[in-house]
């Protein structure tokens, strides 16, 4: 037959788009035209497709060839259409049955060889084939461990544009060689007990971890700003199925899953250098908008080390997807909107020198350019952190004692136990950490005990305290409950709390 069609997805951001992709042979003087708002990369596909034809013993026609990728109002971006234009030019030419490929996703980008290669975004694009009603999807042999992940959607994994004609063909699968997942939970990881002393600045790291709360650390070089945050993810508790794929999913889309397990249920942990753009943090892209580091941190940690150093607009960038969990990026392709539910670890040195301390060091920096120093972190960005702690540098005793820290294990053990409080008491609702107790809730149903109240509304009226400040100090004095088993936050509770938020007043 001389017209036939396929089914392939688009991607915009994490939600897949139906495209049939439908060919049609004629008469006429010998050409190609592709149609449907295609970018660089798809109008380079005629030369891949015509080559992986030819070189898998298959004939390109040498007619007319027309085509057609619908809806035409959706642009169409990247090489994951090779294989299914190639599928159906083979129908159209009669080498395979229109039947044979009905209800199927297909999805890949050819070689000249005829082979089949790693596309991006294939997982959320199945999951989006599912919900679309396909159960089938062939796709690369490269892609096979993220495939593998889409329950209810029978993938099979060919590793070229001959095999995939004779799994039409026959039904016989390609044989293939398996690879066996790393878990990384199982790898040793860094633990919480190589940092010496800092029992504070380990307190606040339990506290953000059991309440999803973002925290400042601000100290001299070398006292373990670092150290304590890249262990962050060793105490908190491991991702449900549920957001261990949406985060594989985001990380397919970036091409970055290979750097951790395709189903690996650690938290990630992005750290970005300082002198990383907006663009870079917040994600874009010129003709395909891929996420950024807040989204590579989804569900995760994302950690900028010497804060005040970044770029200008960098950090007030995160401003927007700190309060609402999502990133949209608009450009002349379009608008995409990607999750960014993430906790924010700073750290900071304290001045300019970085040698100040409180117990009176050697800091060679005026109290102007100290604030100066710090204002680089603008007023709206710190009113977001919820937690901000000094970190002095070790002591002579705590270098030389031969007890460590706890480990992460049992950290971990309390960060569990306090956020399963946290999870009862709001079962039922739409959020289930302390962080993110809507306002209204906190004045009705999360309320501390009246004597904490009371003592915080005199904060608020004397002015130490914004109103954004106070909720930050309540959704505190209830992740300090938590870990020490209380059943409402005490004033002790809410005292510990505002020494949490308020721990740099020193400098500022």
């Amino acid at each position: 037959m001389a017209l036939s069609s396929v089914r392939t997805m688009a991607l915009v951001g994490l939600d897949g788009h139906v495209i049939d992709v439908e060919v049609d042979i004629s008469e006429g003087l010998p050409g190609y035209t592709l149609l449907g708002l295609p970018d660089t990369a798809l109008m380079e596909s005629r030369d891949r497709v015509r080559s992986a034809l030819v070189n898998s013993g298959f004939t390109w026609p040498n007619r007319r060839v027309t085509v057609s990728l619908s809806p035409a109002w959706l642009p169409k971006k990247g090489s994951n259409f090779d294989l299914p234009i190639a599928i159906a030019l083979l129908i159209a030419t009669g080498e395979l049955s229109q039947e044979s490929c009905r209800e199927i996703i297909f999805l890949g980008e050819l070689g000249l060889d005829g082979s089949l290669r790693f596309v991006r975004g294939v997982l959320p694009t199945l999951v989006s084939s599912l919900k679309s009603g396909f159960t089938r999807a062939i796709t690369p042999m490269a892609n096979n461990r993220e495939a593998s992940l889409v329950q209810g959607m029978h993938s099979v994994c060919v590793s070229s544009l001959v095999a995939a004609t004779h799994f039409l063909k026959t039904g016989e699968l390609e044989k293939w060689e398996t690879f066996e997942e790393k878990d990384l939970d199982q790898i040793a990881l860094t633990d919480l007990e190589d940092v010496v002393g800092q029992k504070s600045a380990r307190f606040a790291l339990e506290i953000s971890a059991i309440g999803g709360h973002h925290i400042l650390f601000l100290g001299p070089p070398g006292t373990g700003k670092t150290m304590l945050a890249e262990r962050m993810p060793t105490i908190l508790p491991p991702l449900s199925h549920e957001l261990a794929l949406e985060v594989s999913a985001i990380h397919s889309v970036a091409g970055t899953l290979h750097e951790r397990g395709a189903m690996s249920s650690l938290p990630p942990f992005v750290a970005p250098h300082h002198t990383t753009t907006a663009p870079a943090m917040v994600g874009g892209g010129v003709h395909v908008i891929r996420p950024g580091a807040v989204s590579l941190a989804h569900e995760g940690i994302l950690f900028i080390d010497e804060a005040p150093e970044c770029g200008k607009g960098v950090l007030d960038s995160l401003r927007q997807p700190l309060e609402s969990g999502e990133v949209t990026i608009s450009r002349s392709t379009g608008t995409t909107t990607y999750p960014a539910n993430f906790l924010l670890i700073l750290a900071a040195n304290p001045c300019p020198c970085g040698r100040f301390s409180g117990r009176g060091k050697s800091c060679t920096c005026s109290s102007v350019q100290i604030r100066r120093y710090l204002q680089k972190l603008s007023g709206p960005l710190l009113d977001r952190i919820d937690i901000r702690t000094f970190v002095e540098a070790p002591t002579r005793v705590d270098m030389a004692s031969l007890d460590v820290g706890e480990s992460s294990e049992r950290v971990r053990g309390r960060v569990i136990s306090a956020r399963q409080l946290s999870a009862e008491r709001f079962k039922g609702s739409a959020w289930t950490l302390n962080s993110r107790i809507p306002p209204r809730e906190l004045r009705k149903r999360f309320a501390a005990e009246k004597s904490a109240m009371s003592f915080l509304h005199t904060e608020l009226d004397s002015e130490r305290l914004s109103a954004r400040g106070f909720h930050k100090v309540l959704r505190l004095g209830w992740s300090v409950a938590d870990q020490k088993g209380h059943a409402i936050p005490t004033r002790e509770d809410i005292e510990v709390a505002l020494q949490l938020r308020e721990g740099m007043d020193l400098l500022l």
